[in-house]
């Protein structure tokens, strides 16, 4: 499952260049929204389904929304690639802070290694292309602070939903309505209108299918099912396959980076695999 969610947010790149003349926060109302629907075969119709206690829909507002408001708006403040980096934290995150997060979870120095390899073979994805070097912008450091916190939302909402194991897959849809309503306000504050073509509302259906929809519901059974360390450090395949994705879209010749980006992940992977508590 979690291999699936990776594979689906490594589609986000390639999705995210086609549509990225659509702003940011109306992008990811519509997907959410369309992410919503993933639930249907969960809930069906009946709208007790879909409902969640206060504190959980909380959980998942924080999560989904807080998110990817922080994320946008860091991405405006700061030089995009290195607050992506920045934000691919998360899955560090998720190795670091289990053992405070889930009881019975211990600490374990193999773990801890097998995290910083696999943030070198992200960073090494991330960097390979083209970067943004101008950080003499008075308001870029607090970008980079906005995408660590956008990196401790993730982490903290992923430990927090497996600690709560009662929480069934549907309620992601319900966290996924929220959060798109809510991301279509903030567009509304935030960003000026604009007009969708056909081949953008089909494009944006895909994006909520895939990486924000059908990924969060693949995502939660990945925790519900497994340890958490060892899920996120799968995730941090998420950045080198979406660098290939985009290379393949645009044609160009897959780099030495990559290569040495997929050895350091699997490395990190195998060390958590054979990690033993």
């Amino acid at each position: 499952m979690a291999v699936g969610a990776v594979a689906l947010w490594a589609s986000l790149a390639p999705l995210g260049v086609a549509l990225s003349h659509v702003p940011p926060f109306l992008l990811t109302g519509l997907a959410l929204l369309a992410g919503g629907i993933v639930a249907l075969p969960f809930n069906g119709l009946r709208p007790a389904a879909w409902r969640v206690s206060w504190p959980l829909l909380a959980l998942g507002v924080y999560g989904l929304f807080g998110f990817h408001f922080l994320l946008f708006i860091s991405l405006r403040l700061a030089p995009p690639v290195e607050a992506n980096l920045v934000n691919y934290l998360w899955p560090l995150g998720i190795v670091v802070m289990a053992p405070v997060f889930l009881k019975g979870t211990r600490w374990r120095w193999r773990f801890a290694l097998a995290a910083l390899i696999g943030f070198m073979g992200a960073a090494t994805a991330i960097l390979s292309g083209d970067v943004n070097t101008d950080t003499t912008h008075d308001q870029a450091w607090l970008g980079y602070g906005l995408a660590l916190g956008s990196a401790w939302i993730w982490s903290s909402y992923s430990l927090l939903t497996k600690r709560a194991g009662h929480l069934h897959v549907g309620a992601i849809g319900t966290f996924c309505l929220v959060s798109g309503l809510l991301a279509l306000l903030a567009h509304g504050m935030l960003e000026n209108p604009v007009h969708l073509q056909m081949t953008d509302i089909t494009l944006i259906a895909l994006l909520g299918l895939g990486p924000l929809g059908g990924a969060f519901y693949l995502w939660h059974i990945a925790l519900q099912n497994a340890d958490a360390r060892r899920v996120g450090l799968i995730a941090f395949a998420t950045p080198v396959l979406s660098t290939v994705a985009l290379l393949v879209q645009n044609q160009d010749a897959l780099r030495p980076a990559i290569g040495i980006a997929t050895a350091l992940v699997v490395l990190a992977a195998w060390l958590g695999s054979s990690a033993q508590e």
